[in-house]
């Protein structure tokens, strides 16, 4: 696994080296406050937290974290780089890993950047502290298991478009699954079946984040989604 550095290294600058990137991280920090202060009326709550702030994040990232993950292996597919990065001394496993990786970080720099968020609730407010960063916690991962299923998009095909839609649609599944709106649609099933069904949603998993709590089998889902569908990756890519 000693490629790995050098692979996160060329990705995560390669991030930086396009204005494509910064358009990306202005435009995810436009939306994610606009949707917290107009569309969730934040100001109209009269409460300090950032939980309409955190109930945004899914949604969000089914789109933004789409558009990061679509080009990471459907563009060196289509240009032909692919090949030539594995005839370099990088195992597949590394090349997944350290692509991952530099996403991951790229991702979490738009995150960070919405810190202000918390100077604004600790301003107007006495929040309590412990769901705020736990719920920050809760982003990370989530991103991460975002990130890695449009890892596995983006190997299936050369087209980045495809690779988004493809993303958009099984990420939107996930958040839906953990929605009663959408689990009624599925009444003619089992009641255990559709119990089972929204245990793989990410919103079911983050939701403990959001109230201050760090749960195991919460990190294991995340933590486990993202290492199948890196798994799923690498055979992909091997084939």
């Amino acid at each position: 696994m000693k490629q790995i550095l050098p692979v996160f290294k060329r990705e995560f600058y390669g991030y930086f080296r396009s204005p494509v990137a910064y358009v990306f991280l202005i435009v995810f920090l436009f939306v994610s406050s606009g949707l917290t202060f107009y569309l969730g009326r934040f100001f109209d709550s009269r409460v300090a937290s950032l939980d309409v702030f955190f109930s945004m994040q899914p949604w969000i990232y089914t789109f933004f974290i789409s558009a990061v993950g679509m080009r990471l292996w459907a563009e060196e597919k289509r240009s032909g780089t692919w090949e030539l990065l594995f005839t370099l001394p990088v195992l597949i496993q590394e090349g997944v890993i350290g692509k991952f990786l530099a996403g991951w970080a790229f991702i979490s720099v738009g995150i960070f950047l919405t810190f202000p968020l918390m100077f604004t609730v600790g301003y107007l407010g006495d929040p309590d502290w412990g769901p705020i960063f736990t719920g920050y916690l809760g982003c990370f991962l989530m991103a991460g298991s975002f990130l890695a299923v449009c890892s596995f998009t983006s190997a299936l095909t050369k087209n980045q478009v495809i690779s988004f839609v493809i993303s958009v649609v099984i990420n939107l599944c996930l958040v839906f699954l953990g929605w009663s709106v959408f689990t009624n649609f599925l009444s003619f099933l089992p009641l255990s079946w559709v119990d089972a069904l929204s245990n793989f949603s990410y919103t079911t998993h983050f939701n403990g984040f959001t109230r201050g709590l760090i749960v195991f089998k919460d990190l294991v889902f995340f933590l486990s989604l993202s290492f199948i569908s890196l798994l799923m990756t690498v055979v992909v890519l091997e084939r």
